[in-house]
């Protein structure tokens, strides 16, 4: 189910952002970095509960192992993406960052949406997310049209 990509296209494995930061693609190996985040920043994440139901109150080790693995599959097989924000040593997770196809007939090429921990809020690392995002998913990801609604 690539049809929503450009022919070809092959999803980035590392991207730099000028803080030092990194993105790479989620790991279901990257649970014992990932819960501590989202279960730290869970009241802001609601905004996804609405759509995802996600993060549930009482997620478990195992639960985001599982999310985590059906996340890395999709990524493998193309459907959508989430890239992990992650500082040089990978030793904590401080974001995340989705890359999904627009549903039915949506005027729009991808549904995009981000965040950081709590700490980060408001820091040189958001505020580069924000900048960089937009314009990374227009050069490298060749999308026109992107809703950032979520």
């Amino acid at each position: 189910m690539d049809t929503w990509l450009p022919e070809g296209f092959e999803h980035p494995l590392r991207v730099d952002l000028p803080t030092g930061h990194h993105l790479r693609p989620i790991r279901a190996d990257d649970v014992d970095i990932d819960l501590p985040a989202v279960m730290g920043s869970r009241d802001r994440l609601a905004k996804y509960g609405d759509a995802w139901g996600w993060p549930p109150a009482t997620m478990t080790h195992e639960q985001d192992r599982d999310d985590l693995q059906h996340h890395e599959d999709e990524i493998a097989a193309h459907i959508t993406f989430n890239y992990a924000v992650l500082p040089a040593d990978e030793a904590e997770l401080l974001g995340c960052v989705y890359i999904d196809p627009a549903a039915g007939d949506a005027p729009h090429d991808a549904v995009a949406s981000w965040w950081v921990v709590d700490n980060e809020v408001g820091s040189d690392l958001e505020r580069a997310l924000d900048a960089f995002v937009p314009r990374w998913l227009a050069e490298t990801w060749r999308f026109e049209r992107v809703d950032y609604s979520p």
